[in-house]
């Protein structure tokens, strides 16, 4: 079992298909073991193999699992560094999850004061929080443009519903790395960046966010450099 999670990790980070060969080496293990372990990661839908190549990918069972109902395990790993980033910046920090071609809400730490209004468990509109953004920045366009609706909905005055200047929006999140939200869904403001794999893809998404008369714009990007330390310590124990 062992080597056979060594090498559905190995298949899962390498930024394009690999060979039996590769992965055996990658994975310290001769080439007929490497061969039948896959053999059993495909049966079970863990792997695919390309028939013309015979190169392998990650297969969809594998999304079925990431995508699965309980994200408590990787919450409760993570739950330690949101508490960290909460007392540090004074503000509710959440972890926003994949599920079913959208983000949801898993976990959320709040800063030392009064009790912070509940978000686990909600949907994110995409196109309107910073979280939502990151997810959509780090998202091929293709893919993109699959889970967007055709009209996007105007939350407030604030909401980006052209798809040019949400295009141009992205672009400035990939170039800094963080998103920032100005009351684009409620009166809220905040900044979002990503925990990513080892092939850097997204596998979470960190937020950082208060109500607008105490996160102001002139501390988003304070806040976006925290978020962004807090998603590469995550992406680093994840690792």
């Amino acid at each position: 079992m062992d080597r056979a999670l060594r090498l559905l990790k190995a298949v899962a980070a390498s930024e394009a298909p690999s060979s039996v060969l590769d992965l055996a080496q990658r994975c310290e293990m001769n080439r007929s073991t490497a061969w039948r372990l896959l053999a059993t990661l495909e049966a079970h839908g863990l792997v695919e193999r390309n028939d013309a190549t015979g190169r392998y990918v990650v297969g969809y069972a594998s999304f079925q699992l990431a995508t699965a109902e309980d994200h408590d395990a990787l919450a409760r790993r993570l739950r330690p560094l949101l508490e960290r980033t909460a007392e540090s910046t004074g503000e509710i920090v959440t972890l926003a999850m994949i599920k079913r071609f959208g983000l949801v809400y898993v976990d959320q730490a709040d800063p030392p004061g009064p009790p912070s209004p509940d978000w686990n468990g909600r949907q994110i509109p995409l196109h309107a929080t910073s979280s939502g953004k990151v997810f959509l920045a780090w998202m091929p366009e293709d893919e993109r443009a699959a889970v967007l609706p055709a009209t996007l909905e105007r939350y407030t005055p604030h909401t980006i519903v052209d798809r040019a200047e949400l295009d141009r929006e992205l672009e400035r999140v990939r170039r800094d790395g963080y998103s920032a939200c100005l009351g684009e869904y409620d009166y809220s403001n905040g900044v979002s960046a990503a925990v990513v794999d080892a092939a850097h893809r997204p596998v979470a998404i960190v937020n950082i966010w208060g109500p607008s008369p105490r996160v102001t714009r002139t501390r988003l990007p304070v806040l976006g450099r925290a978020a962004l330390r807090a998603a590469h310590e995550m992406s680093l124990l994840l690792a």
